[in-house]
Parts: C-alpha cells; structure tokens; sequence
C-alpha cells in the first residue's frame, strides 16, 4: 500500500510540475532520427560525371547505414549507377538515379571501400551528384 502511494506522490508531483512522460519520450525518439539523416547528407561529396566513369574510391562511415546518390546539376536528368565493393570488385546493380536522394546500397558495414561508377542515358550529357556515405 505504501508504494502505491509513493507513486501516486510522484505522479502527482511531475503532472503539476508539468513534466509527462509522453511529451519526453515523443522528443527522445524523434530527435535522433532528424540528426542522423542531417549527419548523412550533411557529409555527402559532390562529384561531376565527366571527369572520371568510376567516382571514388570512398570509404563508408558511421554518417549512414546505406549509400545515398542524387543528380543536382548538368544536362542528365538522371544517371545509372552502382556500388562496386573493393571486396568482390563488381557492381551489385544498376540503379536509376535523378534529383532526389536514392538509395544505391543498403545495410553497409562502417569502413567498407567502395567506387560508384556510372553512366548518363544519352552521348554528351553531363551531370552533377552529390553521394552521401
């Protein structure tokens, strides 16, 4: 009985304080979420087809669990890419990349050394992309 009263006292105390424990746990689960994905793109390079076919070699970080690419300048509307682990030296597969962020690789170890080659869809395009890791 007396425990039970104790956490009647508490509970008590922290509604008047105005202190819930929703509103606390809401914030705590959200939070994390928005700073990891700001950290992911905030870190991305940016890179101009053209240059070179094969961007990198890059080494992944703790910033993101997978390899992000998107288009942002250039006459390409978008671009086909794809990840080519160090490791197995091949391409695990072609994806159509454009404006927005797409996810090229999943689930990728922290360290891991990879190049992204690719490839614009017609002769003379250009294109400027930004790959988040």
């Amino acid at each position: 009985m007396t425990t039970r009263l104790v956490r009647a006292s508490l509970v008590a105390l922290l509604v008047t304080l105005g202190l819930t424990a929703p509103a606390s746990a809401t914030a705590a689960t959200t939070a994390p979420a928005a700073t990891a994905a700001t950290s992911c793109y905030g870190g991305a390079v940016t890179v101009r087809y053209g240059d070179v076919l094969d961007f990198g070699p890059y080494w992944t970080t703790s910033r993101c669990t997978d390899i992000n690419m998107r288009v942002t300048g250039g006459t390409a509307e978008y671009v086909n890419a794809c990840v080519k682990f160090a490791k197995t030296g091949v391409c695990n597969r072609w994806t159509k990349v454009g404006r927005g962020w797409t996810t090229i690789a999943t689930d990728v170890l922290d360290g891991t050394k990879f190049t992204v080659p690719n490839g614009v869809p017609l002769e003379g395009d250009d294109a400027v992309v930004q790959i988040a890791f």
